[in-house]
């Protein structure tokens, strides 16, 4: 049984029909479920018992402690400091910037403007005057001064010119003919043919040395070749080969024979794991395990189907519960003292209301009002015995005359033959 309606919708639209069940799901379906509905209604109906009373909690105690809680917060925590910000912190930060400006801001201007700016301006006009005298001392004393100088330095320099342009001529003479013409003499006459007969005799030196080199090198060659290398190639080519291939050869024999005796074992260990482990594994696995594990999940799957369906039965059960309690609640309690409150209550109340309590408000307004005339009397005392003391201390004060702006007064009426601006008034 399904509590809830499929939705309708066209036939291409609307799910395949499920493939029929065996006996055994039909016979394990409705005790399960039976069973399970029997122990989910008391689970249900404890579950909307306690969300009702969660909600009812909420509502009445957690809320209101909730909001009073956030009160008492404010109040310990955030009025304190914004009271301590608007009281205390504001007012000091003004005071000290008045301070500040009265005792810093004051007598830096009043210093900038009164001593700096004429010391500054009569530095000014100072050094434009001390710049004035050097610019006259450089045109009229040292510019002519200069010229004089830099004629007199031309003409030095131009005697300086020729003295040394005859020195020059005259040393490089006397070097070209006492030292280069010799160096070049002795060069071409004496160093070069020397350097000819050394480099010679130094080519010969070198032949000779090389030819010996070279016998030499050859007699080491033919001594080695027949010492050394011709009995190792001999000794490698008739004794090493031929006794490396047998070596190779009864190795390669031996691999085999081993191999095939791993081999061998290896199949035999195959066998006896295959006949001894695997296949009863796999018909413990196929014939036992596989059919247990269908009916683990068959059972598992009705038992999950049967819990939602019994929940939401439950469900359905516990609603109509509630609603029964909470109508025999109302009939019981509430239309009771609903019927008290509107027949009993409530003229109590109006009669205690129009006999007590409005007469009491009343005196109360009067007494209030008496109050608030006797201060506002004391008020208006105090205000004019301040005018007095004021008046006494420091005279009347001057009365403003009114000025005539050439306005109409508030008494009269405009009419068509009369005008409220200045260049048409009478």
């Amino acid at each position: 049984m399904d509590l809830q309606k499929p939705p309708a919708g066209p036939p291409e639209q609307q799910p395949e029909q499920q493939s029929p069940e065996g006996c055994l799901v039909v016979a394990i379906r409705l005790p399960v479920r039976i069973v399970v509905l029997v122990l989910v209604v008391p689970v249900r109906m404890v579950w909307d018992a306690l969300v009702v009373a969660g909600r009812f909690l909420r509502d009445t105690v957690l809320r209101p402690v909730g909001r009073a809680l956030l009160w008492v917060a404010r109040a310990v925590f955030v009025w304190p400091f914004v009271g301590l910000w608007r009281y205390v912190v504001v007012p000091l930060a003004k005071g000290l910037a008045w301070l500040g400006n009265v005792l810093v801001v004051v007598p830096v201007v009043w210093l900038y403007r009164h001593v700096l700016t004429p010391l500054g301006h009569g530095l000014v006009r100072l050094v434009l005057g001390i710049g004035a005298g050097l610019a006259w001392t450089y045109a009229r004393v040292l510019t002519p001064l200069g010229h004089a100088l830099m004629w007199v330095l031309k003409g030095l320099g131009a005697v300086l010119v020729a003295i040394g342009t005859g020195a020059y001529a005259a040393v490089a003479w006397l070097v070209r003919y006492l030292l280069v013409v010799p160096a070049l003499w002795v060069y071409e006459w004496v160093l070069a043919p020397v350097g000819r007969v050394i480099a010679w005799c130094a080519q010969g030196l070198v032949r000779g040395v090389s030819l010996v080199v070279t016998g030499v090198g050859l007699a080491l060659y033919w001594i080695t070749r027949v010492l050394f290398v011709l009995p190792a190639l001999a000794l490698w080519r008739w004794v090493l080969v031929p006794v490396g291939r047998v070596i190779a050869w009864c190795a390669q024999g031996l691999v085999r024979g081993v191999s095939l005796v791993v081999t061998g074992v290896g199949l035999a260990l195959y066998w006896i794991t295959r006949v001894l482990f695997v296949l009863p594994a796999l018909a413990l696995w196929r014939w036992v395990l596989v059919p247990v594990g269908r009916f683990l999940a068959v059972v598992a799957r009705e038992v999950g189907e049967a819990l939602g369906h019994a929940w939401r039965v439950a469900g359905r059960i516990s609603l109509a519960v509630g609603r029964a309690v909470g109508t025999l609640f109302r009939w019981i309690f509430v239309e009771p003292v609903r019927w008290a409150y509107r027949t009993v209550l409530t003229p109590v109340g109006h009669v205690v209301r129009d006999v007590v309590l409005r007469p009491a408000a009343e005196a109360a307004r009067s007494v209030g009002r008496a109050t608030r005339l006797a201060l506002a009397s004391a008020r208006e005392t105090a205000r004019q015995a301040r005018a007095d003391f004021r008046r006494m201390l420091f005279g009347e004060p001057e009365r403003i005359e009114a000025v005539d702006r050439r306005e109409p007064l508030g008494h009269e009426t405009r009419t068509l033959g009369s005008s409220t601006t200045a260049l048409t008034k009478d």
